[in-house]
């Protein structure tokens, strides 16, 4: 196959943001996750396979526990709540982020796989009412860690990636916080970094909690269950 001139530009011109450490993801658009197709931009973190392990777990818990409202925190792409209103039976998905430009990509994201979820510019769970399931995956990096990571992870926003000094100050706020907005019987969700596991979990001490792995062995997330 002969390039014309003009694609042989464009693709120097990509191959040029790859080298410079741009992620591939950003660079097409789009990514994958939990089999669905998700527009991408610098503006989101990218959805990673780490994640599925939080969508499938909620899944399993929903339809477990007959939980049919969901709220997505943090929600960044709105992979998480796209993909807990396409593929689970819930009657209604809300999904809330910060950043006005993530939650504009997530409404593009429920419109591209066809799904209603309702969309809120909020700070964590401020705001809402009482959902039987929540999710986050919040910023889990510790401050001092963010020169180190890999030259493209320091592409995607610093607004998803800090979590302060330790990694742990969303789960903190969200620990404070969570009972007023999850109802009686319901989960809590949240994705967390490698070894962060049982330091979250110790923030909601007294309750009923799970730390599931990943397919790599990693505890990936802690699940805290409400008594009803």
């Amino acid at each position: 196959m002969t390039l014309t001139p003009e694609q042989e530009a464009e693709l120097q011109r990509l191959l040029a943001r790859r080298l410079s450490g741009e992620p591939l993801q950003y660079i097409l658009g789009e990514w994958s996750f939990m089999g669905l197709d998700f527009y991408v931009n610098p503006y989101a973190l990218i959805p990673r396979q780490d994640t599925e392990t939080l969508v499938e777990k909620a899944l399993e818990l929903a339809e477990k526990l007959e939980l049919r409202t969901a709220l997505d925190v943090c929600t960044g792409t709105g992979c998480i709540a796209v993909s807990l209103k396409k593929l689970g039976r819930f009657t209604r998905v809300a999904a809330s982020d910060i950043s006005y430009e993530c939650m504009a990509l997530a409404g593009e994201n429920a419109r591209r796989s066809g799904v209603d979820i309702e969309l809120y510019v909020r700070d964590l769970l401020e705001g809402h009412g009482s959902y039987d399931l929540i999710t986050a995956n919040p910023p889990y990096i510790a401050d001092a860690e963010l020169p180190l990571l890999q030259e493209e992870v320091r592409h995607e926003p610093r607004l998803a990636l800090s979590g302060g000094a330790d990694g742990l100050d969303f789960y903190r706020r969200i620990a404070q916080s969570y009972k007023e907005h999850l109802s009686p019987g319901g989960v809590l969700l949240m994705e967390v970094g490698a070894g962060q596991a049982a330091s979250v979990a110790e923030l909601f001490a007294g309750c009923e909690t799970e730390l599931v792995r990943d397919i790599n062995g990693i505890e990936r997330v802690v699940t805290v269950r409400r008594r009803a």
